[in-house]
């Protein structure tokens, strides 16, 4: 309980204007890759993704007794281009959230989530797809990889179909 009552004073911290990222606040880069997935993964056609704008920082708020992460905190401006690859079809979908992300032991994550974040579903509640959350969140990851998003309040846009048309 008291975990859960603290998670939501974390979040408020960090948007209500931690300091750039800095060594000595802890804030460091948390750049995101680009990425191609195969038809039929997410969408029914490859799609690539690539950051267009990336300034997104990351602080690690709790570590496990080897060192590793346990909870870390995100926020930056991310801007992602979606890109059909079989049509040219493209949107740049931002996606500059702040997210609290519980690493569990078992491999699963809990992200409480508030703004925009790219959410690629496989298998969950939400069907097949990619999207945009946005609003006031939880995105429970199980070990398997299943995804389930629980709306406080908020928007889901789906990706796939805003890329599905000719470029």
């Amino acid at each position: 309980m008291r975990r859960t009552a603290l998670a939501p004073l974390v979040l408020a911290a960090a948007l209500l204007g931690a300091p750039a990222a800095h060594a000595d606040t802890g804030w460091e880069p948390a750049p995101s890759a680009p990425w191609d997935v195969a038809a039929g993964v997410r969408c029914g056609f490859p799609v690539h993704g690539e950051p267009v704008v990336d300034e997104v920082v990351r602080r690690v708020l709790a570590t496990r007794p080897d060192g590793t992460a346990q909870r870390i905190v995100y926020r930056g401006k991310l801007v992602v281009r979606l890109t059909n690859t079989e049509t040219g079809s493209f949107y740049d979908a931002d996606v500059s959230g702040t997210a609290l992300v519980e690493l569990r032991d078992d491999g699963g994550q809990l992200w409480e989530v508030r703004g925009p974040v790219l959410v690629g579903v496989g298998e969950g509640n939400l069907p097949r797809g990619l999207y945009v959350v946005d609003g006031v969140y939880t995105l429970d990851i199980d070990a398997a990889g299943r995804k389930a998003v629980h709306l406080a309040r908020g928007t889901v846009d789906d990706l796939c179909a805003r890329i599905a048309r000719d470029g």
